[in-house]
């Protein structure tokens, strides 16, 4: 999670290739995130999405469109009080991408539809799929009080937004963030797979380097660096378990190097992989694990 953990088009032939296993969220779910605690008489998640966006046309037809198209719902989490770990107590309360917001409904669309197109490209006419969920997600905008983080977090099939997040202010960013929280999701999915493949390698980096990014910089996955340290996001102390942050980093990192490959048929600079045999290692059990073995990248 970038901020806080707790644990395009659309390509036609995406639905040909995965259609075996199309998640969805329940009626019960979409309501308490397009209606908390209030009474309606939608009996359609379609309705509740009209109901709830019914102030803002332009940002209820994004919301239609966004759930019809990959069947993820853009709703709102409850006011909390967040236990922020390095970043302190943060308040959040709910709100919805209306109005001056509605520009996170946006990026939050396109970087979606940019997710179902990545791996529609890149599985297409592939005997095997990724064992990996990108569709149907419940997304929890709120809003940070007095605060700019933590820009999202993920547990349950489910992205908390923060339409204040620092990290959250550009399409490239939120599909980046977006990206990000989708791994963690699969991650516990898989059994807290990044602690149980990646953490001996991890604790020995950390055991190494410390917080020097100098040090760390080989190991990092991406350039994202804390403010108030100077260190790389993936190996940020007080952040609970920072495997699980490296191992999104790592998906990240991914998700760019074979997006470039498919554009370009080269990367822009050198493969994370050919970096220290820790990073191959990382490397190979990431594609193996999610991403059925597919790696565009040349060997090293």
């Amino acid at each position: 999670m970038r901020g806080w953990l707790l644990l395009g088009v659309i390509v036609a032939a995406t639905s040909v290739v995965f259609a075996e296993a199309v998640p969805a969220i329940s009626q019960a779910d979409a309501k308490k995130l397009l209606a908390p605690g209030a009474r309606t008489k939608c009996t359609t998640i379609e309705c509740l999405i009209e109901d709830a966006y019914a102030a803002d046309p332009a940002a209820q037809g994004l919301a239609l469109a966004l759930f019809r198209d990959t069947g993820t719902i853009a709703g709102v989490g409850p006011a909390e009080l967040m236990d922020g770990g390095y970043r302190g107590a943060i308040r959040l309360v709910p709100q919805l991408p209306l109005g001056k917001y509605r520009k996170h409904l946006t990026w939050t669309d396109g970087a979606m539809r940019s997710i179902e197109a990545f791996f529609g490209e890149l599985f297409a006419n592939q005997a095997t799929a990724p064992n990996y969920r990108w569709r149907a997600l419940s997304l929890r905008f709120v809003r940070s009080v007095k605060k700019r983080t933590p820009s999202a977090y993920a547990f349950g099939w489910t992205i908390a937004y923060n339409v204040e997040g620092s990290l959250l202010t550009s399409a490239p960013g939120v599909l980046e963030t977006l990206f990000h929280e989708l791994f963690h999701n699969n991650d516990f999915e898989h059994g807290d797979w990044s602690a149980t493949t990646l953490q001996t390698d991890y604790d020995a980096i950390v055991a190494r380097c410390g917080t020097k990014a100098r040090c760390l910089a080989p190991y990092a996955p991406n350039k994202t660096r804390v403010k108030a340290t100077g260190t790389y996001y993936a190996f940020q102390p007080n952040n609970g378990n920072g495997v699980h942050e490296y191992a999104a980093e790592l998906a990240v990192r991914y998700f760019t190097e074979q997006r470039q490959m498919l554009r370009d048929g080269k990367l822009a600079k050198p493969a994370f992989k050919c970096g220290p045999a820790e990073n191959a290692r990382a490397w190979q059990a990431l594609i193996t694990e999610f991403f059925a073995g597919r790696d565009l990248v040349p060997a090293c």
